[in-house]
């Protein structure tokens, strides 16, 4: 597994971890405003950046990608004598989620960037997760746009498709006429190191009886995301409780109660056709759902604030990185 670092190996600890179709060099932007002593890891997880494509057994939920982070989590508690500030974004999230799961005791804070529902991505109905359907149609590898994949897998950097990687990124990693500026070469340039392939990203589907006729396959990275999958509310129960700190913004597009990644929103919208309506398959409430888990969590003797940010969408740290490093600050200490 390729690891960026930065800092001092004698800096207080901090994981960053990247969320889907980046890579480590997504947190470029933030590492900028971070005190230069702090011990920075951030990993390539495996299919992206610098890190070998292993493929992905969506069956496990997270836990692959989990899993080869656990030892440099244990490494970076052990090496400096105290508990990570462990930071996740998006799918990121998801997986720093799952090292708390499995690895408590060596998590000082938790600092979860919209991230995933603890219920997974789409195909659940109230804050809950109750599943809409029984094999979880609508959800996983089958979801992606193939015209993204296609663009993807070629490495394109053009403008001219819709769906283009430099278009999704425009779109949808902020909030709309956000300028990524100088920085958005190096941003694309993560976002083109995702490994393509049917036990990558986004993996395959499988058919379904139920809308939209396709439901999750059992390899790639976009089904380890699937509710069928992936639950990670356990966290509530977790013995040690680390501090948790939620920060979105109110434009997202892609983690949000009326997800443009969530087809179930696509077709209420009219741009999936069949969509059987609102009582048989409502849009997800991710961000109720993630609420609910984390009151939760709270109310089990653990803690938890919720940052909004007003005018920012997928990518908090990149849209407001001095806002977002000053809570890091904050959480960190020194």
């Amino acid at each position: 597994m390729h690891v960026t670092t930065h800092g001092t190996e004698s800096g207080p600890p901090v994981l960053l971890i990247h969320g889907n179709c980046s890579s480590s060099g997504f947190w470029e932007p933030l590492v900028r405003h971070l005190p230069p002593h702090w011990r920075i890891a951030a990993p390539d997880l495996r299919g992206y950046g610098d890190s070998p494509a292993l493929g992905v057994d969506a069956t496990r939920g997270l836990r692959d990608f989990a899993d080869d982070v656990a030892p440099l989590l244990r490494a970076m508690a052990e090496e400096s004598g105290r508990p990570v500030t462990v930071v996740g974004h998006s799918l990121g999230g998801g997986v720093a989620m799952q090292l708390l799961l499995d690895q408590p005791e060596a998590i000082g804070a938790l600092v979860l960037e919209a991230p995933v529902s603890p219920y997974g991505f789409g195909g659940t109905r109230d804050l809950d997760g109750t599943p809409t359907t029984p094999d979880y149609a609508g959800t996983g590898g089958g979801s992606a746009n193939p015209d993204f994949v296609r663009l993807l897998a070629a490495k394109d950097r053009g403008t001219d498709d819709q769906a283009s990687p430099r278009n999704v990124m425009r779109a949808f990693y902020a909030a709309p006429g956000f300028d990524f500026g100088a920085d958005e070469e190096l941003l694309l340039d993560t976002m083109l190191s995702t490994a393509v392939a049917e036990d990558q990203y986004p993996g395959g589907g499988t058919p379904s009886e139920n809308w939209p006729g396709m439901a999750p396959g059992e390899r790639g990275v976009l089904n380890t995301l699937s509710p069928r999958y992936l639950n990670l509310t356990g966290i509530v129960d977790v013995p040690v409780k680390p501090p948790i700190t939620w920060i979105r913004g109110d434009q997202d597009a892609i983690v949000s109660d009326s997800s443009f990644f969530d087809l179930a929103q696509l077709g209420k919208l009219g741009l999936v056709p069949g969509w059987p309506g609102d009582e048989d398959c409502p849009p997800q409430p991710m961000v109720g759902q993630t609420r609910a888990v984390l009151q939760r969590y709270a109310e089990q003797g653990g803690s938890f604030r919720e940052v909004v940010y007003e005018g920012v969408g997928h990518s908090p740290h990149i849209e407001r990185p001095e806002q977002f490093a000053a809570v890091l600050r904050e959480i960190v200490g020194d």
